[in-house]
């Protein structure tokens, strides 16, 4: 078991405000396999107030050297892959060969392919006789799931640094540790002190605190609707920018001229990608009423 006793927060690794953890449990066997510390509001300041003091510095970083730190972040993923998928794969519950693929594969390209835009995004463009110029917002908070887990970071704090803003992520209690590589990674890539933060906890606190701080700009969220309701109205006193993707299950809409043998039978192996554990996974099959009886013998 691995106990991880400290936050990242300013560019150091320090000790929680408060004393209590969070256990971690392998998702097959209920093992546990690490501690976290359990954060509270009072991290969550500090690491705000990290966050805010690095932000006029790193927005006003010329986008290649911004692009370059990113690349840098994108390379230690690369290097700790196999460490990252079989961490993730014991988190969430995915066999080996697609953590290695997905979970692992996807959050590094994300950081790569932030670095790549950079190169041809125009932060000001001439429209008319107008000038559109697209500034970083300030300190983005960002809260982030289980299901995949790092990739969903990578969603995140990738655009968000790319764009100039500084990050304070709290990311899901059940499937923390991966976040923590991705800390160990930044730190060694010199990222500057405060553009990256890490503080993790429970929702109804870290999550709470980070929603409500008034000098966090922005907040990024995915995961349940009941959890998003709360982050959007605790976000509304400071009016803040929201931005929410909540839970939900897509359907899957089959029309009578699909080849449905095909259309049937995968749709019902996607319900089983990463355990089922994903938001499209189609578990909603809607199709022609007269063909209901095929389908069901397709499906079985």
């Amino acid at each position: 078991m691995t106990a991880y006793e400290k936050l990242y927060i300013n560019g150091q690794w320090v000790p929680s405000s408060g004393t209590d953890t969070l256990s971690v449990t392998d998702s097959a066997t209920e093992e546990v396999i690490a501690t976290i510390p359990e954060g509270t509001a009072a991290d969550v300041d500090a690491a705000v107030a990290a966050a805010k003091a690095a932000f006029p510095a790193w927005s006003a970083l010329p986008k290649e050297e911004r692009a370059a730190y990113l690349m840098k972040i994108h390379a230690g993923l690369e290097a700790r892959t196999d460490e990252i998928a079989s961490t993730i794969a014991k988190e969430v519950g995915m066999p080996l060969f697609l953590s290695n693929l997905i979970q692992a594969g996807l959050p590094k390209a994300n950081f790569a392919i932030a670095a790549q835009l950079l190169g041809s995004y125009e932060f000001e463009k001439q429209v008319g006789n107008s000038l559109v110029v697209r500034e970083a917002i300030g300190v983005v908070g960002c809260i982030t799931p289980w299901n995949y887990p790092l990739h969903q970071i990578a969603l995140k704090v990738a655009p968000a640094m790319a764009a100039g803003n500084t990050v304070v992520l709290k990311p899901s209690e059940v499937a923390p540790i991966n976040a923590f590589i991705l800390a160990e990674v930044i730190a060694e890539a010199g990222l500057p002190a405060g553009v990256f933060n890490l503080v993790t906890g429970i929702g109804p606190v870290v999550g709470e605190a980070i929603s409500a701080h008034p000098d966090v700009d922005m907040v990024s969220f995915t995961g349940s609707t009941r959890a998003g309701k709360r982050v959007a109205e605790v976000a509304s006193q400071t009016v803040k920018k929201v931005s929410l993707e909540l839970g939900g299950k897509s359907a899957n809409v089959i029309l009578a001229d699909a080849d449905f043998a095909k259309a049937v039978a995968d749709g019902v192996g996607k319900c089983f990608l990463n355990s089922g554990q994903t938001c499209t996974a189609l578990t909603r099959m809607l199709v022609p009423r007269d063909r209901l009886a095929e389908v069901e013998g397709i499906a079985a």
